[in-house]
């Protein structure tokens, strides 16, 4: 059992199937929080307009929950295509730093796992992944970890948005019930663990304060602003305290 799990045991004699399994089992509080969130698409889109087998076949073949959500959401207001396609992807940019983050350790795997990889990357496969990438613990199967937690969250994005396509009309209102603040949540939970010193504490600060001011930005670019804010103010803040700590020593 992987050394990130709540018992705190690293894994004994790394393989492909306790890699696969640790990571499935990683990422379950994640999962959990992800929940409410794909129940409530599929009950959004499939009002929205999207047909049952188009709001499944979305979440099938996309694959992101916040793209998803702005998706319906302009196909029901009948916005041209191009739009749609241009605003997810402004949205999806974030996955672009992901990647960059794991390319040193995936590079060198088979075009097949990489695309496997791409594919399944999400904001929750990353978080476990990259923890387990960066752990001191040897192991040549840690791209299967990876693949354990990023598949469990793709199975249970299916599982929630065909519940809210066959249930979610049952709930009156559903979405104004205010469960998809656990995703916030869920987020929080994220980043606060890889806040280790003061420049990332400054990125994560900057970013969330241009978040909220952008909010009302078209096209979500506020996200894009926000994460090129964080990036810019971790970078200058760390070459500022860089010489400081060097003229204490």
């Amino acid at each position: 059992m992987s050394k990130f799990l709540s018992k705190g045991k690293p894994l004994i004699d790394p393989s492909p199937s306790t890699e696969f399994w640790a990571g499935a089992r990683d990422i379950i509080p994640l999962v959990v929080g992800a929940v409410p969130f794909g129940i409530i698409f599929g009950t959004l889109a499939t009002t929205a307009g999207l047909s049952p087998s188009g709001t499944l076949a979305m979440s099938i073949f996309v694959f992101a929950g916040s793209s998803q959500f702005i998706a319906a959401g302009l196909i029901a207001a009948k916005t041209n295509w191009l739009l749609i396609v241009l605003t997810t992807f402004v949205v999806n940019l974030r996955h672009l730093l992901y990647a960059v983050s794991l390319l040193p350790y995936a590079k060198k795997l088979p075009q097949m796992w990489k695309m496997l990889m791409a594919f399944w990357l999400t904001d929750e496969s990353f978080a476990v992944g990259i923890r387990r990438y960066e752990s001191n613990e040897q192991s040549a199967f840690k791209h299967w970890y990876y693949i354990g937690a990023a598949l469990t969250m793709y199975l249970n994005w299916q599982l929630c948005t065909l519940l809210g396509i066959t249930t979610g009309q049952l709930v009156p209102n559903a979405a104004e019930w205010g469960l998809d603040f656990a995703m916030s949540v869920t987020f929080i939970g994220m980043v606060v663990p890889y806040v280790k010193n003061k420049p990332m504490g400054i990125a994560v600060i900057v970013a969330g304060v241009i978040a909220v001011l952008g909010y009302g930005m078209p096209h979500k670019l506020g996200l894009m602003a926000a994460a090129i804010a964080g990036i810019i103010a971790g970078v200058l803040s760390e070459k500022a305290i860089e010489p400081t700590a060097s003229i204490k020593n």
